[in-house]
């Protein structure tokens, strides 16, 4: 057996108390790591479903709508407000600009001028 422990009670005591308020330490850094891994798991579980689509708005009064995107598409500016598939459909009929990233226009069958070719394609 290793015993690489000092004999006397003194500092065998010492160890202790050096010991107990490591594992304090390590102990407070595990709650709060449990602490924030609870959080962002809440974080997650509450978070809104993202939209299917989403009008991008402008700047100014009003604050005019001014390109239709899929709800997932990474170019959605931070001005923004989830509509419906109709609304989606009936501003892009309208003349709205649709994302040429995620291409609202060909997904929901709206054919724009400014894409002829696409939307036939689409067909």
């Amino acid at each position: 057996m290793f015993d690489d422990l000092p004999a006397d009670l003194g500092r065998l005591l010492t160890l202790r108390i050096w010991h107990a308020m490591w594992l304090e330490r390590i102990d407070a850094k595990i709650a709060v790591a449990q602490r924030r891994e609870a959080e962002q798991d809440r974080a997650l579980q509450t978070r809104p479903p993202q939209p299917d689509w989403v009008v991008e708005l402008g700047i100014g009064d009003g604050r005019p709508a001014i390109e239709v995107h899929a709800g997932h598409c990474y170019a959605i500016g931070k001005r923004r407000r989830p509509v419906s598939r109709d609304e989606a459909r009936r501003l892009l009929a309208a003349g709205l600009r649709a994302c040429s990233h995620c291409t609202p226009d060909i997904t929901l069958d709206v054919p724009l001028p400014s894409r002829p070719a696409l939307a036939a394609a689409a067909r």
